[in-house]
């Protein structure tokens, strides 16, 4: 029990400590003593506008780290995956076409979060409505379908880049990789999340039940066939979301359900809330490191995530490994 508090008091104070390490990183020659000014109220203009840029960009990191998290968490469950994550589906593909295709042209990038959002929802009707043809579902199913689908959309993503001119080309890659260099601060994204955590967190009995296998979830009086569509629908409105508000950015909606639960966290009614906590700051760290290592050039953060990502899970995977032999 305590060791589950000291664990969970730490994901919360992880939240203002990554936004602090945010606020106080940049380009700009900004410490503690200007922040301290910023909260006096006697901040500079300057000071203030590099703050608020800062802030607001923190805001959208955390709302699609906690998005990507919580989808994660919600797929791995649905296809009985620990290593399922949501762009395995197809759903970043399909947002990346639209996105490409406005681009391409040369539509106003004011409805670039429109035309991902547009698409993800598009690809998610096309991995639904074939992976659930006939009436028969399978988690491998639904799992190949959304990689076939993928393969697809990533074979119209190079055809689109192929007809792009070389200065489109930079934006729409930059883009596909994961940016946050264009965010203002989406109160409505955040509003989203935490709906979007309120409604999972009243399925979270349901989802451990799922959890421990199909036949124990119906036996107990889950509709097993309506949970799995609910999960699907969730995370795949989820991770539209977030593509639509930063692009495709990898490998949070994987490491993170599987480091909690490594942690302890099984329960989803405590696993849910500590995704959000954890995939929030993760992806707020990474872009506040994407936009220091090279200052004042930025690199996309999708990068930095796969930089951190793979490392991070293959210690996962391999000590995942090492405990499940020693039991053996």
């Amino acid at each position: 029990m305590i060791r589950h508090k000291a664990r969970t008091a730490l994901l919360v104070g992880l939240v203002p400590a990554s936004f602090c390490f945010a606020m106080l990183s940049g380009s700009a020659d900004i410490g503690v003593k200007e922040f301290g000014e910023l909260i006096a109220g006697n901040a500079t203009p300057l000071n203030e506008t590099i703050f608020h840029l800062r802030a607001m960009r923190a805001v959208d990191g955390f709302t699609v780290g906690a998005l990507l998290a919580m989808a994660g968490s919600l797929l791995q469950v649905l296809l009985r995956n620990p290593l399922a994550e949501p762009y395995i589906l197809g759903i970043s593909g399909g947002a990346g076409v639209a996105s490409l295709s406005l681009l391409l042209l040369g539509i106003s990038v004011i409805w670039l979060p429109a035309a991902a959002f547009g698409g993800a929802l598009l690809s998610t009707l096309l991995v639904f409505s074939v992976g659930f043809s006939r009436g028969s579902w399978s988690p491998a199913r639904l799992l190949l379908t959304g990689v076939v689908i993928a393969a697809g959309w990533s074979a119209c993503i190079s055809f689109l880049l192929a007809l792009s001119t070389q200065r489109q080309v930079h934006g729409m890659l930059f883009w596909l990789m994961g940016d946050l260099g264009q965010s203002s601060g989406s109160w409505t994204g955040l509003a989203m999340m935490i709906g979007f955590l309120i409604i999972c967190w009243l399925f979270a009995r349901q989802f451990n039940m799922l959890a421990k296998g199909e036949m124990q979830a119906a036996s107990l009086g889950v509709s097993v066939v309506m949970l799995r569509r609910y999960i699907f629908i969730l995370a795949s409105a989820m991770t539209a979301v977030s593509v639509s508000m930063a692009g495709s950015i990898g490998f949070v909606g994987l490491i993170v359900p599987h480091a909690l639960r490594l942690l302890g966290f099984g329960d989803y009614r405590a696993l849910l809330p500590a995704a959000v906590a954890a995939g929030g700051s993760f992806l707020v760290i990474t872009d506040t490191l994407a936009r220091t290592i090279l200052a004042p050039r930025q690199v996309p953060v999708g990068v930095v995530t796969a930089l951190v990502g793979v490392p991070l899970f293959l210690f996962l995977l391999q000590r995942q490994y090492g405990i499940r032999k020693s039991r053996a």
